[in-house]
């Protein structure tokens, strides 16, 4: 299939699970792809995987100079820029009684300044590519479960993803009319190394934790990347053109609750 025919994607993150995988789907649809991570190893191992169609780009979403720097590569290797998707970000656990003041700002920071800033960099170049082409850019963030809902012990987390989802919703109506769509997925729990790392932090067996994660779903089972990867090629796509402000759960029905 060719959902993304014709797009030119940037993906921070684009090293992890998530991210990966949402590159793959991209590629997969035929969108090209710049990934762009802060781990060189293992963004260049993604791309030599994805072939011709990615490109790595060292990148630090937290300095606005390497984020310049990874739009105009992007529009550079592969001619526009289509597709923004914020997918990087850090964990954060802990109660709030406890809380290290230096990790709670390094959260808020990765998870809500970080996206904050590329999305500035980069509006100018979707802007165009929106003009140049008579169809909508697209705007994506990775929000979280924790967008909606809330759990306990991750408050410096939760109160960046809830952050995440109000700054897509103001970002959506101050581009709309540039026609530049602004969403976000928010998924559950998900079988990456970075829930899994957290899941450590939380528990001195992971194993457990996951269980209690999967029992509190109703479909019974943590997320998969593709799953999320899914969420995005929809909002990313042409077929999603009349969407624009929605942080779209990938939850296994917790949302319901």
């Amino acid at each position: 299939m060719a959902r993304l025919r014709g797009k030119v994607a940037l993906i921070t993150g684009g090293a992890g699970g998530l991210g990966s995988a949402t590159a793959r789907r991209f590629v997969e649809e035929g969108c090209r792809v710049a990934i762009a991570d802060v781990d060189d190893d293992a963004g260049e191992s993604v791309a030599r995987e994805l072939g011709d169609d990615c490109a790595f780009v060292h990148n630090d979403h937290l300095d606005n100079d390497s984020n310049a720097a990874a739009v105009v590569f992007a529009v550079d290797t592969y001619g526009g820029l289509d597709i923004l998707l914020n997918n990087a970000g850090a964990p954060y656990t802990g109660k709030i009684e406890t809380a290290d003041d230096e990790a709670v700002r390094r959260s808020f920071d990765s998870n809500l300044l970080g996206p904050f800033r590329m999305t500035k960099a980069a509006v100018p170049a979707l802007r165009a590519r929106a003009r140049e082409t008579g169809k909508s850019a697209s705007i994506l963030y990775t929000a979280s479960g924790q967008a909606i809902n809330a759990k306990p012990d991750i408050s410096a987390y939760t109160a960046a993803k809830h952050g995440v989802r109000g700054l897509m919703r103001s970002v959506a109506l101050e581009l709309a009319p540039d026609n530049i769509r602004v969403n976000c997925v928010c998924p559950v729990a998900t079988d990456t190394p970075l829930f899994r790392e957290m899941a450590r932090e939380m528990s001195d067996s992971m194993e457990t934790t996951i269980a209690d994660f999967e029992r509190t779903v109703p479909l019974g089972r943590l997320a998969r990347p593709v799953d999320t990867a899914n969420a995005f090629l929809f909002l990313a796509s042409d077929e999603a053109e009349m969407v624009t402000g929605v942080a779209l759960p990938v939850d296994g029905g917790m949302s319901a609750y």
